[in-house]
């Protein structure tokens, strides 16, 4: 799915982070606009195999986007961009993030489907986001490094998430925000217009990212961003 089509529709929309072709096709069906393919026993950013990421990519075909988290070697973003997702996720930190000749290394494994992981445990993101679209990358997220139980609004202020989601519209990159996300948090999240909101152990049987995703809170949170959606469109 191209860009253009994904930055077309209603904002925001929802991603949600699957680790394997049942979970993806399970929250595919339920409605989901992003299949994300991760590892959640890894922690925020745990690479899948990559013959799992096509499976998921072959799941899908024809209804949700993808992505899918890279381990930091370029090679690695390479290998994931040859499985057929759209998106790419790599997590960087501020001293990668000032290493131009890193930054286009990655972009050049996967040109125009990189999305840079910015972590919300390294304080504001947005002063990062000319840098990035400088490099190339079609993309930026902020998400939480630790999955302990703090959600993105316990770590980042308001104001912070705002500044970034309207640096990534000034430079032209999509943004998501995500971090142990809960549906109670979506409407507060909206109003700082991401393209994307994140999920895993807040859509899974009894709230833990460990468990498979409940199709059912995906309904709920897709529910809870539909007044969001009508407002944009």
């Amino acid at each position: 799915m191209p860009a253009s089509t994904i930055q077309q529709d209603p904002l925001p929309r929802l991603l949600v982070s699957v680790r394997d072709p049942a979970e993806a096709e399970a929250a595919r069906l339920a409605g989901a606009d992003l299949i994300d393919a991760k590892d959640p026993e890894r922690g925020a950013l745990g690479a899948l195999d990559e013959d799992v990421v096509r499976e998921i990519v072959a799941r899908v075909s024809g209804g949700a986007a993808t992505s899918a988290v890279a381990d930091p070697a370029a090679g690695s973003v390479a290998a994931l961009a040859r499985t057929g997702v759209d998106w790419v996720k790599v997590g960087l930190r501020p001293a990668e993030i000032r290493d131009a000749a890193m930054l286009a290394d990655r972009v050049a494994a996967a040109p125009g489907r990189l999305i840079a992981v910015l972590f919300a445990e390294d304080g504001p993101a947005a002063p990062h986001v000319p840098a990035l679209a400088a490099a190339g990358f079609a993309g930026a997220m902020i998400d939480t490094a630790g999955k302990t139980g703090a959600r993105l609004p316990d770590l980042a202020a308001p104001s912070d998430l705002s500044a970034f989601t309207s640096a990534c519209r000034a430079n032209g990159l999509m943004s998501g925000l995500a971090g142990s996300l809960r549906v109670i948090d979506i409407p507060g999240l909206c109003a700082h217009r991401p393209d994307y909101l994140g999920f895993r152990g807040g859509l899974c049987r009894d709230f833990d990212r460990r468990n498979g995703i409940d199709p059912l809170r995906v309904a709920e949170a897709l529910r809870a961003l539909r007044p969001s959606r009508q407002d944009a469109a």
